[in-house]
C-alpha cells in the first residue's frame, strides 16, 4: 500500500492552501517583496539545519543499511538546499549567523527534534515527509504556470526539478518501510504539513 500517497491526499486542502498563499503566489509571480523573501530564507535555513540533524537521525534508527543509506542520501540533499539559501544570502545580504527563529520556525523545528528522538523511524520520516512533498507540488504548480523568467526563478527551477522529485519519493518509500504505527504517523504528517503552512503565513506578517 502507497501510505505515503494516503496521507498526501488526506491533508491535500492543506497543500493547496499553501500553494495560494500570498506568499508562494508572490514567488509564483516573482512579485514578493525582497524583505519578505530574505526573512524566508534566514528562517528556512535555520529549518533546514534542523531537519538535516533529523534525518541523520533518521539513519541511525534504521533497521538497515538501504535506509541507512537513502536518509544520509537526503541529508545530502538539505545541504544542497542550504547551498541555494546561502547564495540567496549573499545575495540579499543576509546574515545567517545571526539569524533567529520567529515563533512558528521554532514551533516546527521542535516538533522535528522531538520526533526525531522519542519516536519510532516511521512516524519520524512522516514528520519529514510534508515538508519534501509539499516543496515538489509547489515547484511543479509554479513550474507549469510560469511564464517569464524573475528573481525567483532559481527557487522555482530547484523545487520543480526531476532531482527534487525523486527525493521526496525517496523518503516517502521509507514512509511506507517504516510505518507501524499507524495513528501516530498519521498524526505526525497532518501537524508538519500544519506547520509548513504556518511558516509561510509566519514570514509573510512579518
Amino acid at each position: 500500500m502507497d501510505y505515503a500517497a494516503n496521507l498526501w491526499q488526506v491533508n491535500r486542502l492543506l497543500a493547496q492552501a499553501c500553494l495560494q498563499h500570498p506568499f508562494v503566489q508572490g514567488l509564483a509571480t516573482g512579485q514578493l517583496g525582497i524583505e519578505r523573501f530574505a526573512d524566508y530564507i534566514g528562517q528556512d535555513s535555520f529549518f533546514l539545519q534542523s531537519f538535516a540533524r533529523a534525518y541523520s537521525l533518521a539513519a541511525a534508527k534504521a533497521p538497515n543499511w538501504a535506509s541507512v543509506c537513502t536518509f544520509h542520501q537526503l541529508a545530502g540533499g538539505v545541504i544542497q538546499e542550504l547551498q541555494l539559501h546561502q547564495a540567496f544570502a549573499a545575495d540579499w545580504q543576509v546574515d545567517l549567523s545571526v539569524v533567529q527563529p520567529n515563533p512558528a520556525t521554532q514551533r516546527y523545528t521542535d516538533f522535528l527534534q522531538l520526533t526525531a528522538w522519542s519516536s519510532d523511524l516511521g512516524t519520524l520520516a512522516a514528520a519529514l515527509a510534508p515538508c519534501m512533498r509539499l516543496y515538489a507540488y509547489l515547484g511543479q504548480s509554479l513550474a507549469a504556470t510560469q511564464t517569464a523568467s524573475h528573481r525567483y526563478s532559481a527557487w522555482i527551477e530547484t523545487y520543480s526539478s526531476n532531482e527534487f522529485e525523486t527525493l521526496a519519493r525517496q523518503l516517502e518509500q521509507l514512509v511506507n518501510q517504516h510505518s507501524y504505527n499507524l495513528a501516530s504517523t498519521a498524526q505526525a504528517y497532518r501537524y508538519a504539513m500544519q506547520c509548513e503552512y504556518d511558516f509561510f503565513e509566519a514570514v509573510w506578517r512579518n
